[in-house]
């Protein structure tokens, strides 16, 4: 695993005992610690209306974690873009890139990141992502110098060029990545079933485009690093019971613990068990065990991991311990 760079995904995730502040705050300790340690890179997700994550203002979020940082890279993974305007897009990244030259990234999807309610609150409609490869070509044209749309300039933005990635958990992310010929981040930490047939698609598709000559693939994968196996397997319980909790929660409901272990007991278990399909958990040996096994059968050239420890402090554990086995280079 020494030869394949580990980034990490932090969705700000708000632990049970923790408020959104504790979380907040826990994203720069971490992208500050994952800089120390030799991570490749740091991305927050655009999510909504969800509790436990805190990464719905991912622009934001960015900026503050950069002003707290030096050399890592940062960047979304994703903006949904379709819930935005490409220009606007275009000059918050520009913006990000101007003052934080070198370290910016823009991931990209096509989701909603939301359920229907959320979608209506922001205003998006229900064929707003009919649109996104064009959108998607609008503002990487906006983020160059070649805007699509005659006189309108992204300010700042323009000429920034802004490393661009197609986010994806189907064959429509893979084959758009291979078009255009950018980068491709498969969400097999939560999206696993398609993972071998849209990797081996956009290998096979990929066109080679000025800012790339060859395809890279970025595999996603859930972590749970601890100092004891029984530490770790408790860990993986409180992230499969989140899981239930986003799934079968109605509004104005809580699931406790004894209602989400007896789903887990169920049939119903089916989906958590296939969303939680690619976890490394336990000691650091048998993390770096599976990781080592998970990039070859991902055909991955970065594995993008989700540290899904119940805790900021438990989370920040993980990463340290997943340093420690992965060699990665010294920050």
């Amino acid at each position: 695993m020494s030869s394949i760079p580990i980034s990490i995904l932090d969705l700000a995730a708000v632990g049970a005992d923790e408020s959104i502040r504790d979380a907040l705050e826990g994203t720069v300790v971490l992208a500050r610690l994952a800089e120390q340690l030799g991570y490749r890179r740091v991305w927050y997700a655009e999510h909504h209306n969800i509790q436990s994550i805190a990464s719905s203002a991912t622009a934001v979020l960015i900026a503050h974690v950069a002003a707290h940082t030096t050399t890592i890279r940062l960047g979304a993974g994703g903006i949904m873009l379709p819930n935005h305007s490409p220009l606007v897009i275009a000059e918050q990244f520009g913006t990000l890139e101007t003052l934080h030259p070198g370290r910016i990234d823009l991931g990209l999807g096509r989701a909603p990141g939301s359920d229907q309610p959320t979608m209506r609150a922001l205003r998006r409609g229900p064929d707003a992502s009919d649109t996104f490869p064009h959108d998607v070509v609008e503002l990487q044209a906006f983020l160059a110098d070649r805007t699509r749309i005659p006189h309108v300039h992204a300010i700042p933005g323009r000429g920034t060029n802004v490393p661009l990635y197609i986010l994806g958990s189907s064959l429509f992310g893979a084959q758009l990545a291979a078009a255009l010929g950018l980068p491709f981040a498969f969400a097999s930490h939560f999206a696993p079933q398609a993972l071998h047939e849209a990797v081996d698609l956009y290998r096979r598709r990929f066109e080679p485009s000025p800012e790339h000559d060859h395809p890279y693939v970025i595999a996603g994968v859930n972590v749970i690093a601890a100092d004891s196996d029984s530490a770790a397997q408790q860990q993986l319980l409180a992230a499969r019971r989140r899981r239930v909790r986003s799934l079968f929660s109605r509004d104005g409901q809580t699931i406790g613990d004894d209602e989400a272990d007896q789903i887990l007991r169920s049939p119903q278990a089916v989906y958590v068990n296939q969303m939680m399909t690619y976890v490394a958990v336990g000691v650091p040996a048998a993390v770096k065990a599976y990781l080592d096994d998970f990039a070859d059968h991902a055909q991955a050239d970065e594995l993008m991991v989700v540290h899904q420890a119940d805790s900021v402090e438990a989370r920040l554990r993980s990463v340290q311990l997943l340093a420690e086995v992965a060699e990665l280079p010294a920050g």
